[in-house]
């Protein structure tokens, strides 16, 4: 390891999916939060070979009782000394309700316990989780101090469709003054913020705005935005290789900027947008992001082309979608390194 870890001495209890074959889920998260430092355990919610989008899996789902069996391991052999906890896909009300008893056992033990939830309900106007999903994150949005979700599950959880500026800004403004939220981050916006969005892409290439906010102390946003080459491949994982980076790059920049003890790591006031830890941490995570993926896919092109050439027969449609989906795996092991060494290239902008 060439570069520096930048997080050390940080325990996080990792709670999410987890496949034998490539990076999703835990098995992206822990990885990356390891690369950078922390100290990672990982509760899995559901045991699968493969990551869903090869459209065929076998494996199991954890019940919400076994999340909690597991945890209830951890408290007897007091293994609950925790700094973060980074919860991703759940598979059912039932178990997001589990989470959030876990939560408030360990906000019990030590009130500075961070906890960044990525509410993993759906995409692209889509709920892919049962609709008493829902109810069940709302209702633990007030113990979370980062929350990770997308467009979607931003419309979802704020009530507010998201169209444009305005509408992101109300969406932001409802759940940090209805949830008192302290900090978050819209994780794909795809429509212009304005005709003037800057982007070190490509002029006229398509473009994807992460949107974030920390809100101050009456509850009003101070957003900015990142814009980046919007890559057209669809890779699985890649919200939660956001997720683990954000954990390490926050308690970087919250610990520079001397808020370690600070109530959720929440700036002052009078701290600028621009300022913000959160804004400077998430150019880090976007500035490691881009470069592993971009280096998949071109290793992604080269593995199809490879493959096109050894095919000496007929190639099934079923086998072209496999063999394209294994390809486009995120090479995370491979590019480890650009996880800690970054060049900022895509700055935050306040809107």
């Amino acid at each position: 390891m060439s570069a520096q870890l930048p997080v050390l001495d940080t325990k996080v209890l990792a709670i999410a999916s987890h496949v034998v074959y490539g990076y999703v889920g835990n098995t992206m998260a822990t990885f990356v939060m390891q690369a950078l430092g922390c100290e990672v355990s990982a509760l899995n919610t559901v045991h699968f070979s493969n990551h869903t989008g090869y459209k065929q899996v076998k494996g199991t789902k954890a019940t919400a009782q076994e999340i909690l069996d597991i945890y209830r391991g951890l408290q007897q052999s007091n293994l609950t000394d925790f700094d973060f906890l980074l919860s991703g896909y759940a598979p059912g009300a039932e178990a997001v309700n589990a989470i959030g008893s876990i939560v408030k056992d360990l906000r019990s033990r030590s009130e500075s316990l961070f906890w960044v939830m990525d509410p993993v309900m759906g995409d692209n106007g889509q709920l892919y989780v049962n609709q008493d999903v829902v109810p069940a994150y709302k209702s633990l949005l007030f113990y979370a101090d980062l929350i990770l979700p997308n467009q979607f599950e931003a419309e979802t959880l704020s009530g507010a469709s998201i169209s444009d500026l305005p509408s992101l800004k109300t969406a932001i403004s409802t759940l940090h003054r209805t949830y008192h939220v302290p900090h978050i981050i819209v994780t794909s916006v795809r429509f212009p913020l304005d005709p003037s969005a800057s982007s070190t892409g490509t002029p006229g290439s398509p473009t994807l705005s992460i949107v974030g906010s920390t809100a101050r102390s009456d509850h009003t946003p101070r957003l900015f935005r990142i814009t980046v080459s919007d890559i057209d491949v669809f890779f699985s994982g890649t919200g939660d290789m956001f997720a683990a980076l954000t954990v390490a790059r926050f308690r970087e920049a919250a610990a520079t900027a001397g808020l370690s003890a600070t109530k959720s790591w929440v700036s002052g006031d009078s701290v600028e947008p621009l300022d913000l830890p959160l804004a400077r941490a998430i150019e880090k995570v976007c500035a490691s992001m881009q470069v592993v993926l971009e280096k998949t896919k071109r290793d992604m092109e080269k593995e199809l082309e490879e493959a096109k050439r050894n095919d000496r027969g007929e190639v099934d449609e079923k086998k072209s979608y496999l063999l394209k989906t294994k390809a486009s795996e995120v090479r995370i092991v491979k590019y480890q390194e650009d996880l800690r060494k970054v060049e900022v290239v895509y700055k935050a902008e306040e809107i």
